[in-house]
């Protein structure tokens, strides 16, 4: 969209009444004033009038995601809202026209979406309907219902829009807040990262549409089979026969549509990406882009693998985190030379992703699982490698120490940002660490971006250890499973992703070529 101020429009052949819901990320009301509707028609850059929704873009509250145009039945007791119709309009000119045939007489839909792409706005077509009707839908976005008063204004307060609280794994995305500085962090990441978290976000939201389209589609089919056998008289008759086989109609109508749009977007997204892998920074390419031959190109992220799902065809999304880490990498296995390629991968990513200042790597290696990558590391080593259990605490403290200094130093109005890229591997954790080890690592994760580190570790989850230390920063990293099969979910949809993380070739002289000390 190129206007500041856009309209959306529904025609449709039944009465109806428009709203709209202020969402953020998860597609959840913040507060009341984010539900739009005639009783209320106005909320921070968003007004009903006239049949339409006007939406200044500028306007908008910052902490919004998107804005959802939604349509429902006029009336109690309305068979559906029939063909609707819905169009954004800019600059009086019609720039996008969506039409919805919902096909179980849905009486409440979700027509159009206007959300955030950068710092910029996209439309989507989403055509969502509910068959539980108003009161569904709203309850589905945040909003609970109390009750409906004489004047037919819904009584509404917004929901809990906070995390998932059902115990899955949720991938979290850069960090939306320095809690040193107390500032909020643009949303827009230089050198790449931006770029592929947006391309991430559409996946997950064309994934979620697939989802929730083939789920109603069950659900549909299974009530209209279940009516068409409900009366024993006649579930034995052709009727009965016509009727299950037009629901099976209608289901597979309704799927097909819903897998077109997903192919689709993931066609496009698929280009979108090929495109930018080969203009991505080395630490965000993949491992066949020519820009690992190019000059050094600096990048606040690095790739961690990419995410797909079988069931919802090839695309691939490069799952990517900043840099320095804000949380430290918490990779799971139960055999640290298991996870010797995964590590080399993030090593050699970590080099690329800051060419100019020196890295510097403390490594812990109690049983020599990455023996073989110290003579490319040679350079960046500070120190030997430890092996033995007794020397972890002493290379710990000194980075404990650093930490300290810099905080004084920070409190003291004298702090210069660091000049070096530290990185740290732990490796076989928790076993041969001291429990005062565990805490030096929490010190570590609270002060070490003073000191511009980067934390690894390596080894089983800890999050159910009986030691609460050891738990405690089990719970406070960032895993990464490498067990298939280990589902990890999107921040905006909560869609379901599997995660193949990245591994160092073997063959040694392409580590060579990735392991490069640029120093």
């Amino acid at each position: 969209m190129t206007g500041d101020v856009v309209r959306l429009i529904t025609k449709a052949s039944a009465a109806l009444d428009i709203s709209a819901l202020v969402v953020a990320e998860n597609l959840r009301v913040l507060a009341p004033e984010d539900f739009v509707f005639h009783n209320r028609p106005r909320a921070q850059g968003v007004t009903l009038s006239d049949g339409s929704v006007t939406i200044r873009l500028a306007e908008v509250r910052a902490d919004a995601n998107a804005v959802l145009l939604v349509a429902s039945a006029a009336s109690d007791g309305q068979a559906g809202l029939g063909s609707v119709t819905a169009q954004l309009v800019e600059n009086d000119v019609v720039a996008a026209e969506f039409a919805i045939t919902p096909l179980a007489g849905e009486t409440a839909l979700i027509c159009l979406e206007v959300y955030r792409r950068g710092t910029g706005w996209k439309l989507r077509a989403v055509g969502q309907g509910y068959a539980g009707g108003f009161t569904q839908l709203l309850t589905a976005h945040g909003v609970e219902v109390h009750d409906v008063a004489a004047d037919g204004a819904s009584q509404a307060d917004p929901g809990s829009a906070g995390a998932r609280s059902d115990g899955q794994d949720t991938i979290s995305g850069p960090q939306a807040r320095d809690a040193r500085a107390g500032e909020p962090v643009p949303v827009e990441v230089a050198h790449g990262l931006d770029r592929l978290w947006m391309i991430f976000e559409d996946a997950s939201r064309s994934a979620a549409a697939l989802i929730s389209a083939r789920d109603y589609a069950a659900q549909r089919l299974d009530n209209e089979l279940s009516a068409a056998v409900s009366d024993p008289t006649t579930r034995n008759t052709p009727a009965a026969e016509t009727a299950r086989q037009a629901a099976q109609r209608r289901s597979d109508e309704l799927i097909a549509v819903a897998e077109g749009n997903h192919q689709r977007d993931s066609e496009h997204l698929i280009r979108e990406l090929a495109d930018a892998d080969r203009r991505l920074p080395p630490s965000l390419a993949s491992w066949e882009s020519p820009v690992w031959d190019a000059p050094p190109s600096a990048s606040d992220g690095i790739r961690l693998g990419e995410l797909y799902a079988i069931e919802r065809g090839p695309l691939r999304v490069p799952y990517c985190v900043p840099v320095p880490l804000n949380r430290p990498l918490w990779i799971d296995t139960e055999s640290s030379s298991a996870a010797a390629p995964v590590v080399g991968a993030l090593l050699a990513r970590l080099l690329a992703a800051d060419p100019v200042r020196r890295v510097r790597v403390d490594m812990i290696d109690l049983t020599g699982a990455f023996r073989g990558l110290v003579g490319p590391l040679t350079p960046v080593l500070n120190g030997p490698p430890v092996t033995d259990h007794t020397d972890i605490s002493a290379r710990l403290q000194a980075l404990v120490d650093a930490a300290e200094l810099a905080e004084l130093a920070y409190e003291g109005g004298v702090f210069t940002p660091p000049v070096e890229h530290r990185v740290l591997l732990a490796a076989d954790f928790p076993h041969g660490y001291q429990t005062s080890d565990a805490q030096r690592i929490g010190a570590l994760m609270v002060r070490g971006d003073l000191i511009g580190l980067s934390t690894m570790i390596v080894g089983s989850d800890e999050s159910d250890s009986s030691d609460p230390i050891v738990a405690t920063l089990s719970q406070a990293c960032r895993h990464l499973p490498t067990i298939d099969g280990t589902p990890l979910f999107d921040p905006w949809t909560g869609s379901p992703w599997q995660l193949d993380l990245d591994l160092l070739p073997r063959e040694p002289e392409r580590q060579a070529r990735y392991l490069r000390a640029r120093q």
